[in-house]
């Protein structure tokens, strides 16, 4: 059985990060606390890693995880370029519940599955998982929890349905609030002129961040809100459970 280490106690809390650490190291999965949803974790550099992940919860190559990282500036490592409104999106909102699609850096070696070229990046907030992201480099995280089921808001809850897929649990409590994070399309301000790109910042999923929220930091160049359903196509399929 896998440990779970309760890191508000000061004692557990280190011996949970060494065991963290070198679980991240053998590319094994980690369930670690954010300000969201409780994530299941992988090296974003270790292919074999992101499948376990993706295996871990019954998921596709065609639903790439996202990218955790522990400061503002490795977002410019990782993102072909980081456009003004994104940066004054980061600026708004990191560390916090926003994830922000962007094209990936192309020299990137790695393969988080079918990105299209993009990188879904966030910097969440919480003492534990900064620390060990400062210790780890960018983590491959998604929601703790099988595909189609509700996302984990404890280690307890991850563990029933993860397992031993997972190789060290790192509780902090319950989640604050128990909503997934808001994601972002801002690739069309980096691709601007495509023929798929208008310039503008899509909502891909909702989540703790608002639409009001965005709209004061981002004005127009926030999609207009989506049309009643009767008035509009069938929407695309909205990802699964990130964190």
């Amino acid at each position: 059985m896998s440990p779970i280490f309760d890191c508000r106690d000061e004692a557990q809390l280190l011996a949970g990060m060494r065991n963290a650490r070198q679980a991240i190291g053998r590319g094994d999965l980690i369930v670690i606390p954010t300000d969201t949803v409780y994530g299941v974790a992988a090296d974003a550099f270790s292919p074999t890693a992101v499948q376990r992940l993706l295996d871990a919860k019954g998921r596709g190559r065609n639903q790439p995880p996202p990218v955790l990282i522990g400061s503002k500036e490795t977002l410019t490592a990782l993102a072909e370029s980081v456009p003004e409104p994104v940066q004054r999106l980061v600026d708004a909102f990191w560390p916090g519940g926003l994830t922000i699609v962007l094209p990936a850096q192309p020299s990137l070696v790695w393969d988080l599955g079918e990105t299209q070229g993009t990188v879904a990046v966030r910097m969440p907030e919480g003492r534990v998982v900064l620390e060990l992201l400062a210790e780890t480099g960018p983590l491959a995280v998604s929601s703790a929890n099988l595909t189609g089921r509700d996302a984990a808001i404890s280690a307890l809850d991850a563990e029933k349905m993860l397992g031993d897929s997972v190789a060290v649990y790192l509780a902090d409590g319950m989640s604050k609030n128990g909503i997934a994070s808001t994601i972002v399309d801002a690739t069309s301000l980096v691709r601007r002129g495509a023929d798929d790109g208008e310039g503008v910042v899509r909502i891909l999923r909702h989540g703790v961040v608002t639409r009001e929220q965005l709209h004061e930091v981002l004005g127009d160049l926030l999609e207009p809100e989506e049309q009643p359903e009767s008035e509009q196509p069938a929407s695309e399929p909205q990802q699964d459970g990130d964190s």
